[in-house]
């Protein structure tokens, strides 16, 4: 519907201009001044000469006597000579003069205003087109607004929301906003994110189940194997001859294996997590500025100053990484943020704070570690993995990552790496 006004007004400034331009060159007159005016005049002048009050003065003219000298003239600015007149192709009309000394003709030069019409509609009809142009450039970049603001910054929404649950991170909600064209698709797309977050959330759980089980099965199976390995020593050093203390050493090298193998079960099944590739290359720091915006999606973070320079990242990682710390300070502090950029000789140095609680610092080494929490985490819902994938895409961009407790707040200092 938008659209359709939109054309509609286009069409009509261009309708109004076209009009305008119709109108004023079928009023303008090139032939010079009306004939039936100019006799008029003339009569005037010949019926009253020398009591100009009585002149006709509809037209702009001079009155000349038998000797070429002025003897009137309606303004200045008039030729006054019959070579001025003829340069300016002016009308030089004659008139009888009767006096005591007889009959003499005299000159009426009426001023031809071909050229002022031409330059009053010139000039008007390059008002008019400028003030339609003006209005057609007012809505074609009202309409180019329009457009970015309901179809290209929705869609760059969309790019920059599928990438990150591409990468991910389904923590940070879609804006909906229904008044612009992809209204309806941001409903479904956000949908689409909570449905994956229960669904990874469900195999998550069947994971933790997994784990929980071999842990179990691992701590059930150790047991009757230290037995049969206590017992198998205790056989090897009552047996009396040489082959049966064979056997004895032979189980108690087995059990030795199962106890591997059951230890290597363990550990795989918690390690189970595949690496994640980081391909860092060469960007200018004003995207990290723009990638904090976009995590910072419920505008916590005030305004900071970014150092210009040339960093070493992975534009994808670095998006989660800044998600994962943007969505910890959300759930866990719930404050303002505030975010400060310098630079050093190898780093762009970013600490990026809030303002809650904080953690005990015991706890600080061991929130980089993978499945750990802190204690404040309370009935918060996670699973520990935040700060650990966010310290292992700095690691693998040749940067590092501290935490680090204020007062009052928690802060998350990244090291990235300059080029």
């Amino acid at each position: 519907m938008r659209k359709h006004i939109f054309l509609i007004v286009v069409v009509l400034t261009f309708v109004v201009e076209g009009a305008l331009c119709g109108a004023f060159f079928s009023k303008m007159v090139f032939s010079g001044n009306d004939t039936v005016q100019i006799n008029t005049c003339l009569k005037s002048v010949e019926r009253n000469y020398g009591n100009d009050a009585y002149y006709d003065k509809s037209l702009d003219y001079v009155v000349l006597d038998q000797y070429n000298n002025v003897v009137f003239r309606t303004r200045e600015g008039l030729a006054e000579s019959p070579y001025d007149a003829i340069a300016n192709n002016d009308f030089i009309m004659e008139f009888d003069i009767e006096d005591a000394s007889g009959y003499h003709t005299g000159k009426v030069i009426f001023h031809n205003n071909s050229a002022d019409n031409l330059k009053y509609y010139r000039t008007r009809i390059l008002i008019s087109i400028i003030a339609c142009s003006a209005v057609q450039l007012i809505m074609i970049v009202g309409y180019y607004y329009y457009l970015k603001k309901t179809v290209t910054k929705p869609f760059e929404n969309l790019n920059d929301f599928a990438m990150r649950v591409a990468g991910g991170n389904l923590d940070i909600p879609l804006e909906m906003d229904k008044g612009n064209v992809f209204g309806s698709f941001t409903e479904a797309f956000d949908l689409m994110r909570s449905e994956l977050k229960k669904s990874r959330a469900a195999e998550k759980k069947a994971n933790d189940d997994k784990k929980e089980m071999v842990a179990k099965l691992s701590h059930d199976l150790k047991t009757p194997v230290a037995s049969i390995k206590s017992t198998s020593e205790i056989g090897y050093e009552l047996a009396k001859d040489e082959r049966s203390q064979e056997y004895f050493n032979l189980i108690n090298t087995k059990s030795d294996q199962i106890k591997v193998l059951v230890d290597n079960l363990f550990e795989s099944s918690v390690n189970d997590a595949t690496e994640i590739k980081v391909s860092p290359s060469e960007y200018s720091s004003v995207l990290i500025k723009e990638l904090i915006k976009k995590s910072d999606y419920l505008n916590k973070a005030d305004d900071f100053v970014m150092p210009s320079c040339m960093v070493f990242i992975d534009k994808l990682r670095m998006q989660q990484a800044l998600d994962n710390v943007f969505m910890n300070s959300y759930k866990y502090a719930d404050t303002k943020i505030t975010v400060e950029a310098d630079e050093n000789d190898d780093y762009l140095v970013l600490c990026i704070r809030d303002y809650g609680e904080g953690v005990p610092d015991s706890e600080l080494p061991l929130l980089k570690e993978k499945y750990k929490r802190g204690s404040n985490c309370k009935d918060k819902d996670g699973a520990g993995l935040g700060l650990y994938l966010t310290n292992y895409f700095i690691t693998n961009m040749d940067g590092r990552m501290m935490l680090e407790n204020v007062n009052p707040g928690f802060a998350v200092i990244m090291y990235i790496r300059r080029i």
